[in-house]
């Protein structure tokens, strides 16, 4: 809006502002009183009018703007369109995924083309020295992994404990104690740090090839223990866990002096890397040389506890033991201390829910607000399996609802997960539609990963075609597909029964679109659930036809399969069910071609299809056909076949020439049963 300061002093006039709000005119000594206006001002008034009271401009305090201020604000404009794709997608259009699977592979393509740029900007720094990006984007850069210390001296190995170079630290420190040098004692917990986070092995970088990483692996040679776990990276390489005798240990075992944080890093990393039993003999350690542990320390045996008993009762045990230790020590718990005991208490049965009550009595009283993790294992524990009761989940809607819970735990995003399925159990739509509205305030939506969103939005769609009005299923599934959620075969079986059991089959035709467009035609269960629902009832004439249109698409995809698409089993049933929809819409020849496709498969036609086609056969008025379709029944041995031959005598106009023919068929079906008995 254009302004203009009163009188006849323009803006580029006028002097200096001293103080707050006095303009300063030229050649004056003296600040002259003035305010702004509009310029659509219909009365205004001088500024030597003695009516005018002396007024101050008040100048705002200045704001600092964060750097990425902008970015936000044009980013809170932008909302999610249900009706396209997820973002990610949107570079290259023509790679649209059109299914599930695609959309799969689809993701692991795009993460292995940014791993295949990280492997080029860290392999080749050189060439990305420049940076142009305002502000600047530490992760988009090539890191410096290259030590600048050279020699063997502590400094060089601080810098290769920073630059997290695992065999390189190792062999600086032994040949430190080679050379005679003392290295201190935090630097050697640096070291333990870095070895017992990352299990004694070289960080895993993403963006190497497959081959250069199991390479990488070979060079160290695990041992399995026997209380180790087995896991599997995301590359599919097989790694053990904590290591007999490894580096860590060794080195642990030639410090001179040890401290509360030597003891400390080998059982988090003991814990970690699945060497429980090592870990507790550790703590044993660290208690017998009087050394205080840390709540992580705790955390994590705690963590360990319940897989160090075979009883629910022995890990209550044994998690009391440690809470009673902590308390002796003087050691604060936090959020996590907790979650882990309720994590545990989830696999002790009926022990565990009478002790998950306790724990969270014992939050309230050291003023630990729970966390979404908290409630998540409280549902782990009481209602996620069929038969809970639901009152829990009710009691922890109502305390979200009254918080604004934070996010404190890497387990808090699978609360809403765990509380969508308890719901789907329980088939109790309203407490969805509470969960789903705790998802959507202040942004929570954000907390869920792609994964944990899909599987969210699975359940909750589920849970409507459970419960909910057709026409509601319908606005829900256009919400959230395909933008938040590709419809899998089980999301469009819920689809299909929620049709059925509304009876709304006039939305066939609009699923059948979106079952060509995720590529759910292949699938014999699906086919067959929605020919069967075509089939089950006669529609109008104007339905019937759209039905035989999905029924020709069908036929034009067997025959280019040549009939091998679906198995023997599934194709007698499909193809019935096709010749009775082009039947009702009047398409005889087409069902007739099915009859015919019936017949090259050795499948035997049903009694309902025979009648069906020849009620089409009978609007038409074609009387040949007719015969052919009893001579094809008798050819089938089918007993059904002197009830078509009298229908066709009845029901049509045959001259005498086809009344012999049709006596000739009814005669030779007669003796082959006749000789069959």
């Amino acid at each position: 809006m254009a302004v203009r300061w009163l009188g006849t002093v323009s803006w580029r006039q006028s002097g200096q502002l001293r103080g707050r709000g006095r303009l300063q005119a030229p050649g004056s000594g003296r600040a002259q009183p003035g305010r702004l206006c509009s310029e659509s001002a219909s009365l205004q008034k001088t500024v030597s009018d003695p009516g005018v009271p002396n007024e101050e401009v008040v100048i705002p305090r200045r704001k600092t703007w964060d750097k990425i201020a902008v970015l936000q604000a044009l980013a809170s404009t932008v909302k999610r369109d249900p009706t396209s794709v997820h973002y990610m997608i949107h570079d290259d259009p023509f790679l649209i995924p059109k299914s599930s699977t695609e959309f799969h592979i689809f993701a692991l393509s795009k993460q292995s083309g940014e791993n295949a740029a990280k492997y080029i900007i860290h392999e080749f720094p050189r060439y990305f020295e420049r940076d142009i990006a305002e502000p600047h984007i530490p992760c988009l850069m090539p890191e410096n992994l290259i030590p600048q210390i050279e020699g063997v001296s502590e400094a060089a190995l601080k810098e290769r404990i920073q630059l997290r170079k695992v065999k390189a630290s190792v062999d600086m420190y032994d040949q430190l104690l080679q050379a005679g040098s003392a290295v201190s004692l935090k630097t050697t917990n640096s070291l333990l740090d870095l070895l017992c986070f990352y299990g004694d092995r070289e960080p895993v970088r993403d963006y190497l090839p497959d081959k250069e990483m199991t390479e990488e692996f070979k060079e160290i040679a695990p041992i399995k223990q026997k209380e180790g776990r087995y896991l599997r990276n995301t590359k599919g390489i097989g790694i053990y866990n904590w290591r007999e005798n490894n580096n860590a240990e060794r080195i642990f075992n030639l410090m001179p002096e040890r401290n509360a944080h030597s003891y400390c890093t080998m059982i988090r990393g003991m814990v970690k890397h699945g060497a429980y039993m090592k870990a507790f003999i550790m703590y044993r350690d660290l208690l017998n040389e009087r050394h205080r542990a840390d709540v992580g320390t705790f955390n994590a045996l705690l963590l360990a506890a319940p897989r160090m008993k075979e009883n629910s009762v022995e890990r209550w045990e044994l998690t009391k033991d440690l809470l009673t230790c902590m308390a002796q020590q003087n050691v604060q718990p936090n959020v996590l201390t907790f979650n882990n005991i309720l994590k545990g208490l989830k696999y002790c049965g009926a022990l565990g829910k009478t002790a998950s009550l306790q724990v969270l009595n014992e939050m309230k009283a050291v003023n630990i607000e729970p966390s979404l993790a908290s409630f998540k294992h409280i549902l782990d524990t009481f209602d996620v399996l069929p038969g809970g009761t639901g009152k829990i989940i009710v009691d922890i809607l109502n305390n979200i609802e009254r918080e604004n819970v934070v996010l404190q735990d890497p387990d808090d995003p699978l609360f809403f997960v765990t509380a969508m399925q308890v719901c789907m159990n329980l088939k109790d739509l309203e407490l969805g539609y509470r969960v789903h509205r705790l998802l959507e305030t202040r942004g929570r939506w954000r907390l869920l990963s792609m994964n944990l969103q899909y599987a969210y939005c699975a359940r909750f769609f589920t849970l409507l075609c459970m419960m909910e009005q057709i026409d509601e299923v319908m606005k829900w599934y256009k919400e959230m597909v395909p933008s938040l959620l590709y419809p899998n075969y089980k999301i469009m079986h819920d689809l299909l029964q929620a049709v059925d059991a509304a009876n709304s089959l006039e939305m066939l035709p609009q699923v059948w679109e979106d079952l060509k467009q995720f590529n759910h035609v292949c699938r014999p269960e699906i086919l067959k659930q929605v020919l069967t629902l075509m089939t089950r009832e006669q529609h109008p004439q104007e339905t019937q036809m759209i039905f035989a249109n999905c029924a020709a698409e069908i036929k034009s995809m067997l025959e280019d399969s040549e009939n091998t698409l679906f198995s023997h089993k599934w194709i007698a049933s499909i193809l019935g069910d096709m010749a009775i929809i082009f039947s009702r819409a009047g398409r005889t020849q087409d069902a007739w071609n099915m009859l015919e496709m019936l017949q090259k498969q050795n499948c035997v036609p049903s009694v309902l299809v025979l009648d069906e086609v020849l009620n089409s056969i009978k609007r038409s008025n074609l009387p040949d056909q007719a015969l052919k379709l009893v001579k094809l029944a008798a050819e089938f041995s089918l007993p059904t076949t002197p009830k078509l031959a009298s229908r066709v005598l009845e029901e049509f106009g045959l001259s005498e020439e086809q009344k012999k023919i049709l006596k000739n068929i009814s005669d030779d079906s007669d003796s082959d049963s006749d000789s069959d008995k």
